[in-house]
């Protein structure tokens, strides 16, 4: 079907071209130049087409590249600045949340505020669905320290609710992770706070 409109459009030009020629009293071009003409221009958009394609895959595979190594930048800024060895860090975690409705979390960490995170409400949706933040990481000697983490936000009876908990942390050789969760006490009917390390 393409060919038969091709062809058409070689015997459209050519009549055009005849036409026009003897209009003005040139001659006219021959059948066999305008077919010429025509695969020329055919040939010539064929090969910018495929110069396009080549420029875009190009551009494509370059993209990639990119985010590969964006990627390990990120990760080898992570080790350098956060070593395995002295490396810590803190999670926050939530359980039903019915009793407590989240608005800030601050750490200290031996006396010293290390994070002072607030929280939007599709962020608190998300924890009680299921999911887990990162809200502080960190770098801690080896030896004893004293977590205390104060959680700010509504709880039973949308009364403003602040509570805080301790831990004390023994920082050994080698990563330590440490989830903060917040958890419904349903007999109570308050929420209940809880600091544990990650095996």
């Amino acid at each position: 079907m393409t060919r038969i409109f091709r062809d058409a459009a070689i015997v459209m030009v050519w009549l055009l071209s005849t036409s026009a020629a003897l209009a003005q009293g040139v001659a006219p071009l021959d059948a066999d130049t305008v077919v010429a003409s025509s695969q020329l221009a055919a040939s010539v958009e064929q090969d910018t087409r495929q110069e396009f394609r080549s420029l875009d895959e190009d551009v494509q595979a370059l993209k990639k590249e990119v985010l590969d190594l964006n990627r390990d930048l990120f990760l080898l800024e992570e080790e350098l600045l956060f070593p395995a060895n002295s490396q810590v860090a803190f999670f926050i975690s939530m359980d039903v949340g019915e009793y407590f409705e989240l608005d800030s979390v601050n750490l200290k960490i031996d006396g010293k505020e290390v994070a002072n995170y607030l929280y939007t409400r599709r962020e608190v949706d998300s924890l009680v669905r299921g999911g887990v933040h990162r809200v502080h990481m960190g770098n801690l000697k080896v030896g004893d320290h004293e977590l205390v983490a104060v959680f700010t936000g509504k709880g039973p009876n949308v009364r403003d609710y602040r509570r805080g908990a301790t831990l004390m942390l023994k920082k050994g050789i080698g990563a330590k992770y440490v989830e903060l969760e917040i958890t419904d006490k349903v007999r109570k009917q308050q929420p209940e706070f809880e600091i544990r390390e990650w095996e």
